[in-house]
């Protein structure tokens, strides 16, 4: 049996949620070689394989003769499917037919349900991010809170995707969700109407000459959004008194993921040249790299990312290549720390398999598996330090970090003197953050003063232009975005 497949660096959506952050590649992708890809399965007939299916087969006939009520072949066999590919680490998973149908109904753009990107972890739902404007972002669900019960009723005898099933619905139609907040240990109900989540991929807004640029996920068609967001921007800064951009302001923070080809199109809107990322799996004729090709649409502008504990693969793949390029300056808070690639097989019409097939290392050829990208000026968005709390480190059963450049990582010389005066958080009397208002976004605010540094000019109070929004167009055929994070 032959299969084809393709590497996912992004999110998986299920049941108007998405599931997990994560960087992923598609079967039959373009920047994927599928036909080296493509090999004939064996199947091990040894003994003690032999021995083990039996022991699977003895263990259905005990269940469905012994257990308290009926269970069909089908439940088990496919508890057994999710067992053997779940529990490989934190990304793989074995989805179902409607499962997979779900996924790439939802790659579409919009959806209905709350806005939440979700992942199982330990029997638990975790939150991974709520979706820019969604019911969840607006009620304040924040990355890091177990939700444990929907409709006063608990989750913690569900599977993940029977949990996320229960936060379904039409739109219009209530829903309360309890949740648990690791960081104060309170449990704390949010009553939310669902509602159809179009999912905004690109914001921007103009803070005096500086362009700010916000990508919530690596979804289809990013890139083109991103670079009509700047074209954008390049145009109200020519109304301005100085009559051009002077600084990018790149904001990848709360950032799960998505598809890798996307990943390197941003990275290589900003890098002349050099590599951008490479992938090194088992099989040696699927490692990869990719480089820039000569362009860099800012024509040199300075650059500062904005990063946390929720930016995660696809966006640690852009971020770890602008820094080891010195091309920008990484402000906030260590990334998440997906290192690995999944790919999404399609297994006739019986589902598909996302499974993790290989580490990406970043230009300099470091693994950022389990360790994050390191900004080179640490800001905390809150009083608290790390507003995040858990990273893939966290996760259990994690991929090992290993095969990359264990060098100690060699200190920038280029950071601009006024790094040393940025606080590292907010004092105690910085307002509370209100997304409407952009002057009460501690991260944000210190990224314009090193922008302004960087480009020579004096910083101005703080900013309160609202952002706009672009969208990107909704794919004509949906694909399968990135994988976990």
């Amino acid at each position: 049996m032959k299969f084809r497949s393709g590497l996912l660096l992004g999110t998986a959506f299920l049941a108007g949620l998405a599931v997990g952050p994560g960087a992923l590649r598609l079967a039959g992708s373009s920047d994927f070689p599928g036909a080296a890809f493509a090999r004939e399965i064996s199947h091990d007939n040894s003994a003690e394989t032999v021995r083990l299916l039996t022991l699977l087969g003895t263990v259905m006939d005990v269940v469905k003769a012994e257990y308290v009520h009926p269970v069909s072949d089908k439940d088990l066999i496919n508890n057994a499917l999710d067992g053997m590919v779940g529990n490989l680490d934190p990304h793989s998973s074995y989805m179902t037919a409607a499962q997979f149908h779900d996924m790439q109904t939802e790659i579409s753009g919009k959806f209905g349900g709350l806005g939440l990107q979700v992942q199982g972890e330990s029997g638990h739902v975790r939150v991974v991010s709520p979706i820019d404007g969604t019911p969840a972002a607006r009620a304040g669900i924040q990355p890091g809170d177990f939700i444990t019960m929907v409709d006063h009723k608990s989750i913690d005898d569900l599977t993940l995707d029977q949990a996320v099933r229960k936060m379904r619905g039409d739109p219009g139609t209530k829903i309360s969700l309890t949740v648990v907040r690791p960081k104060t240990g309170k449990t704390l109900t949010f009553d939310m109407t669902r509602e159809i989540v179009h999912v905004q991929i690109v914001k921007s807004a103009l803070y005096g000459s500086t362009g700010y640029i916000r990508l919530t996920e690596f979804d289809d068609d990013l890139e083109g959004a991103m670079h009509a967001a700047f074209d954008k921007l390049k145009a109200e800064a020519a109304k301005t008194p100085g009559g051009k951009l002077t600084g990018i302001i790149l904001d990848l923070r709360s950032n799960p993921g998505g598809k890798l080809d996307q990943a390197i199109a941003v990275a290589d809107d900003f890098i002349k040249d050099g590599e951008i990322v490479s992938i090194r799996g088992r099989h040696a004729e699927n490692n990869q790299r990719w480089d820039a090709k000569g362009t860099d649409i800012t024509n040199g502008l300075p650059i500062v990312v904005l990063t946390n504990g929720g930016s995660a693969s696809a966006s640690e793949i852009v971020a770890g290549a602008l820094k080891d390029h010195h091309r920008a300056i990484i402000l906030g808070e260590k990334t998440f720390g997906k290192g690995s690639v999944q790919t999404l097989i399609p297994i006739g019409d019986q589902g598909a398999v996302r499974l993790t097939t290989a580490r990406y290392y970043t230009p300099s050829g470091r693994s950022i598996q389990g360790l994050g990208i390191t900004p080179d000026i640490p800001v905390s968005e809150t009083k608290d330090d790390d507003a995040f709390g858990y990273r893939e480190a966290d996760l259990s059963h994690i991929l090992t970090n290993i095969g990359g450049n264990r060098t100690t990582e060699t200190p920038r010389t280029d950071i601009p003197p006024i790094a040393k005066s940025i606080p590292k958080m907010p004092d105690a009397n910085w307002p509370a953050f209100d997304v409407t208002k952009p002057a009460t976004d501690f991260q944000l605010q210190q990224a314009i003063k090193v922008i302004n540094a960087m480009a020579g000019i004096s910083n101005p109070a703080p900013a309160t232009a609202p952002a706009t929004e672009v969208k990107a167009a909704t794919p004509a055929t949906p694909k399968p975005p990135e994988a976990h994070h």
